[in-house]
């Protein structure tokens, strides 16, 4: 770590905790099922706690917040869409997947456990007001109109409003 990184951190550590920023920024482009976990259970972690939080969904990340249509106005752009195939219910997990058995397992031990579905997650989310924001350029290039989109999420964003998000944010996080 660099010694001005952990200068800035001792200055935050040092305020009172009334006077930190509460604010969190997490930018979401991967969209393998465990990472989308790790990141909506960050994210409303930090909402439940006061924090205001800032999810910007780029490439992969967008099946995170992506309604089941069918998306694509060019050849390419169906083809991706077809491929890509479908919203967060069909993310696989990153490792073990098994041509999609994984998702199913993982399911299951998670469903013995009472542990909330990734859907669930992302409705507490919406719920919770965190601001879920597409990236614009992304969506251009993979062809996903606003509209492909579940409800509760804000309309698309480019990446300075991520980074000012994230300039101001206390904790910042990339997934």
């Amino acid at each position: 770590m660099s010694t001005e990184l952990d200068e800035a951190m001792a200055k935050v550590a040092a305020l009172p905790a009334a006077e930190r920023t509460k604010k969190m920024t997490i930018v979401v482009m991967s969209g393998d099922f465990d990472k989308l976990f790790g990141a909506f259970i960050i994210g409303t972690g930090g909402a439940a706690m006061g924090m205001e939080v800032t999810m910007f969904f780029t490439f992969w990340g967008l099946r995170a917040i992506r309604s089941n249509t069918k998306t694509g106005d060019t050849a390419f752009g169906k083809m991706l869409g077809a491929m890509y195939g479908g919203d967060i219910s069909k993310s696989n997990p990153s490792h073990f997947s098994f041509f999609g058995m994984g998702r199913w397992m993982f399911g299951k031990m998670m469903g013995a456990h009472n542990v909330a579905k990734l859907t669930e997650l992302r409705d507490l989310a919406v719920t919770l007001g965190i601001g879920l924001y597409p990236c614009q350029m992304s969506m251009d290039v993979m062809e996903m109109p606003q509209e492909s989109f579940i409800d509760g999420v804000q309309p698309a964003v480019g990446v300075g409003f991520m980074l000012a998000e994230a300039e101001e944010s206390a904790i910042q996080f990339f997934i």
